[in-house]
């Protein structure tokens, strides 16, 4: 069965109260009714806004329309599945079947007390959310309270916002990206219909300290130059709180080391690693005395910093 984007078709959006509906169908009746309009191809637009309101301005109509969903005009679409039990007895596939026709019927059959479309409910619709977290909030899990307005069938089928306030624990671990499902959560039902699901997707917010990448955490540790030539033990932050940290002799800037099972909880057992990263850093002014001793490693020493990137250029000439 082929979409038929009918609030399109009256310069609408989903939501639309039944006086924007009788509105807009007025003003483009008018304006393409064959009898009047000198535009190529009135008789077809005019047909395509009868159309969509004689299925919009039926509460029925409308209800079950929305039930399907947004898709593109000329898209393919099978109905919900109670569809397929409550409309039985003829074209059970839909292949061939006109929307319009579709609904007609299963309006019809409801207003006449039986057939294809008595009783006929719906599924409530799905619907999806972000929420933010913290990384702290990830790593110890935590409640979000979310207060939402959300779009219901009233009992003539009108669409109206309704406010709704849910609590939803977020579990320890939770990764940037997760997505929750919280069945019944969504849209409620048509005519005891099952209420439809809402899906929370979680983002972490930036944190100064941490860079997540699932659920390992990765760090820039600052390094004083003497702390990674000599080696050293250094306070280390993690989300469960400081831990102390060795550092090897010899630590280059920018060596990655890692620390096992610091990172973010697994959701059934273990956790991410964090991932610390060693920065150099050189104090912003040297004391005389410091200054003595660097000038006295410079004598001491000879390491050559740029050894083999001059041996680079001179293979390069």
């Amino acid at each position: 069965m082929k979409f038929k984007d009918y609030y399109a078709s009256l310069g609408l959006e989903r939501g639309a109260t039944d006086a924007d509906i009788k509105k807009a169908y007025r003003k483009l009746a008018h304006k393409y009714h064959p009898d009047v309009s000198k535009e190529a191809g009135a008789e077809a637009r005019f047909k395509e806004v009868a159309e969509a309101y004689q299925t919009l301005k039926d509460p029925e109509k409308r209800a079950a329309y929305d039930r399907l969903g947004q898709h593109a005009p000329g898209e393919e679409v099978r109905p919900p599945p109670e569809w397929q039990s409550q409309y039985a007895g003829r074209n059970e596939s839909f292949e061939g079947v006109d929307l319009a026709d579709l609904l007609n019927e299963l309006a019809g059959g409801r207003r006449r007390g039986g057939g294809p479309g008595a009783r006929m409910s719906f599924r409530g619709e799905d619907y999806d959310l972000r929420t933010s977290i913290t990384v702290e909030q990830a790593y110890h899990g935590t409640m979000i309270e979310l207060n939402l307005s959300m779009p219901e069938h009233d009992a003539e089928g009108r669409v109206t916002r309704v406010p709704k306030q849910l609590k939803v624990r977020v579990p320890k671990g939770a990764t940037d990206g997760q997505r929750m499902r919280l069945a019944g959560k969504g849209g409620r039902g048509v005519n005891g219909g099952p209420d439809g699901d809402l899906y929370l997707t979680v983002t972490l917010l930036p944190n100064r300290l941490f860079r997540p990448d699932g659920h390992d955490l990765h760090l820039d540790l600052p390094l004083a130059p003497w702390e990674a030539a000599l080696g050293a033990s250094v306070e280390v932050p993690t989300p469960g709180g400081p831990i102390q940290m060795k550092i090897p002799p010899g630590t280059a800037a920018d060596q990655t080391l890692r620390l096992a099972g610091r990172g973010l909880p697994r959701p059934k057992s273990g956790s991410g690693d964090l991932y610390v990263h060693a920065k150099i850093v050189m104090p912003k002014s040297a004391s005389a005395r410091e200054r003595e001793l660097l000038q006295e490693l410079a004598r001491a020493s000879d390491f050559a910093p740029r050894a083999e990137l001059l041996r680079e250029s001179s293979h390069e000439s």
